[in-house]
């Protein structure tokens, strides 16, 4: 018999139809709230595996309505969403997406802090709003070449990030929560000195109460008002309030954010501000990416079920 796959979110079309023939699905994510909640207390006994994603709740509750539950997938890098300690507690394995997206969202952190540091908005700006033919040049911008970079977070994602800041010349180094053994760039356990040293600083790092405003105002004001703050994990990372207030004071000189606290509306008083380089939590949001973080969620469920070792196991 077909394994019980209770989908939360699902992957791509093409992968929900290849899951379709090996898994009978219940579409939970098709449901109203009130359906969903009918749906698991009705199905929950049933249902062997669950594929969702980072920003979906799967809860302890709902976890232990699923008491034949063997394996979750997430589609997606995070999953902060999901109450991994339960998971755990039951035995239950986590698997996740970072390896498939690495590539694109160390792309994006440089993509930012290059258009931080050179102005693009703004420069565009002047393009289209004639500026440049009424006023002249655009300012003088800021270099990477020579700068210092501090990495927070050195997951495959941060290791991958490090030839790319090289390459544009920049000297790195990174906090973490341990020292990271093959990684042999300066290991700074001291966040606010990692900000103090560093011109830029790229924030990748899970979210969950255990980063919930990681970078706060005393770490903003240690990056400076020359300094620049990106961040690529989660909007919860960063103190917004007081990276708001850092920006408008002039103690920090510019963020470039894919991620923000109110998603998909973020807060006024950020998305105004003239010195903040603004993507729409889309690092990963390549054609390429997406379906190979489909794929990579399929797979893990299909080596479970195959009693093959899983692929990219977090807990």
């Amino acid at each position: 018999m077909k394994p019980d796959l209770l989908v939360m979110a699902p992957p791509l079309p093409a992968c929900l139809d290849d899951l379709a023939s090996r898994y009978t699905l219940h579409r939970h994510d098709l449901a109203d709230n009130e359906a969903q909640v009918a749906m698991l207390a009705d199905l929950g006994p049933r249902v062997q595996a669950v594929i969702t994603n980072g920003h979906t709740p799967l809860t302890a509750q709902m976890i232990a309505q699923m008491p034949a539950l063997q394996i979750v997938s997430c589609g997606s890098a995070g999953y902060d969403t999901l109450d991994v300690a339960a998971l755990t507690v039951r035995g239950i394995p986590l698997t996740n997406t970072s390896d498939a997206l690495s590539d694109d969202v160390a792309d994006t952190a440089m993509m930012l802090t290059l258009a931080a540091q050179r102005g693009l908005v703004a420069a565009h700006a002047h393009v289209t709003s004639g500026d440049w033919g009424r006023d002249g040049a655009f300012p003088l911008q800021s270099s990477l070449r020579g700068k210092r970079l501090g990495i927070v977070g050195m997951g495959k994602i941060g290791q991958a990030i490090i030839p790319r800041a090289e390459a544009s010349g920049l000297q790195t180094a990174y906090f973490s929560r341990t020292e990271k053994p093959g990684v042999n760039r300066p290991f700074q356990p001291d966040l606010t000195a990692l900000a103090t040293w560093a011109d830029i600083l790229i924030v990748i790092v899970a979210g969950g109460t255990g980063t919930m405003n990681l970078i706060d105002a005393p770490v903003l004001r240690a990056l400076g008002p020359q300094g620049t703050l990106v961040n690529v994990s989660r909007g919860s990372v960063v103190d917004e309030p007081a990276l708001i207030e850092a920006l408008r004071a002039g103690e920090l000189g510019h963020a470039a954010l894919d991620v923000f606290w109110n998603e998909p509306n973020p807060d006024p008083a950020l998305t105004a501000l003239p010195n903040v380089t603004l993507y729409p939590h889309h690092a990963s949001g390549t054609r390429e990416t997406r379906a190979a973080m489909s794929q990579l969620a399929v797979a893990n469920l299909d080596a479970h079920f195959n009693g093959q070792p899983l692929l990219s196991r977090v807990n």
